[in-house]
């Protein structure tokens, strides 16, 4: 049974007449009579009874023109289902880059707030640091990354400052400071430090030095690693404390406590710059209401930071 055949029958047996039948399907009568035929061929049933005066359905024809009507209306219903699809745009996944941080802390409740205005944006996230996000911007693999700002930024790139990211110390639960409400630079003097690696972290590196210098302390740097994941996890083990941006801490590990830094009044050496970028001169609606949402959002972001 095919469904022409199917739309030839419900249409006569919608009409009882051939003739109108075949004009509402914009065919031949002829050409109706002989898929109906088939039909009653296929199935091995009398769909209707004729006489020279009048049309009229058989028992069969009036189960199958019940049964007819629901399987046609299936059909069109799947047609227009995927005529819709193609007629609709394909969606696009915003692609975002953040560094580690900005992951935990700030992409959480901004694509909450993006998804609440536009529920069709669909992002994908790359966690990476910001000498790995920033030529993936260059090749068109990252529409906006949120980074560390370089020294010596590209001029292919655009950099937009969002907020400075304060300091907090990482401390096993075990260690005698974790209770404390404040830890100060003299607190941890003569603690084993556990610091990122300078190349790939430079940033996060110069934190913790430069932080020492002001105090005019020297630090007791103990072990290196490239991960703050992985950095955190040594804290957990007890082989040192580490100095890390406070948006760290929503990387929860079982055993590490975040305490703040308590700084010397307008110390700026704890904090560290986070901003937008993207490549210059590109369009993106996208883009721009992220943008958009950040600036709005923005304080509230900053308070958490």
């Amino acid at each position: 049974m095919e469904l022409h055949q199917l739309r030839c029958f419900v249409a006569a047996a919608e009409e009882l007449h051939f003739g109108r039948a075949a004009q509402r399907l914009q065919m031949l009568p002829s050409a109706l009579g002989r898929h109906i035929k088939l039909l009653e061929e296929d199935l091995g049933v009398r769909l209707f009874a004729r006489t020279t005066r009048a049309v009229s359905l058989t028992e069969d024809g009036a189960m199958l023109l019940r049964d007819g009507r629901a399987l046609l209306n299936r059909a069109q219903a799947i047609e227009d289902g995927f005529r819709g699809r193609l007629r609709k745009p394909s969606t696009r996944r915003f692609r975002i880059g953040a560094i580690d941080s900005a992951a935990a802390g700030l992409l959480p409740p901004l694509l909450r707030d993006l998804r609440a205005i536009n529920p069709e944006i669909a992002a994908q996230l790359l966690e990476e640091k910001t000498i790995r996000l920033l030529p993936k911007l260059l090749s068109g693999a990252l529409d906006l990354a949120f980074v560390r700002p370089p020294e010596r930024p590209d001029r292919r790139i655009e950099f937009v400052s969002l907020l400075q990211e304060t300091a907090v110390v990482a401390l096993s639960r075990r260690h005698p400071l974790a209770q404390r409400k404040l830890v100060s630079l003299p607190d941890i003097a003569d603690q084993p430090l556990i610091v990122p690696e300078r190349r790939s972290r430079p940033h996060s590196h110069e934190l913790t030095v430069k932080l020492f210098d002001e105090a005019g302390l020297t630090p007791r740097i103990q072990e290196i690693a490239d991960e703050k994941q992985t950095i955190v996890n040594m804290v957990a083990a007890r082989l040192g404390v580490a100095i890390v941006p406070r948006w760290t801490s929503r990387m929860t590990v079982s055993g590490v406590c975040f305490v703040p830094l308590r700084l010397k009044r307008g110390s700026s050496a704890g904090r560290l710059p986070l901003a937008a970028a993207w490549l210059k001169g590109s369009r993106d609606p996208i883009r721009d209401q992220v943008l958009a949402v950040l600036e709005a959002r923005l304080k509230a972001y900053a308070r958490e930071a």
